[in-house]
């Protein structure tokens, strides 16, 4: 499985958020923020869905596959 390549970090520092205080924001932990920001775990549709409407931005501008080649 590809994992999806991401600017949750940015975006959470945009908003001035710790990890800690976004992951309480979207109800999951930490380690979850910390492991999506260094792509080694794809959120659920959900939490992609959760994370897009807190920073206000569509999920693909968040969430994108890696360009091949």
């Amino acid at each position: 499985m590809t994992v999806l390549k991401n600017k949750l970090r940015s975006c959470r520092k945009e908003r001035g958020d710790t990890q800690a205080s976004f992951a309480e924001e979207l109800g999951v932990s930490r380690q979850t923020i910390n492991a999506i920001e260094n792509e080694k775990y794809n959120p659920s549709l959900e939490l992609a869905i959760k994370i897009s409407r807190l920073v206000g931005e569509p999920v693909q501008e968040i969430f994108y596959l890696p360009k091949e080649g």
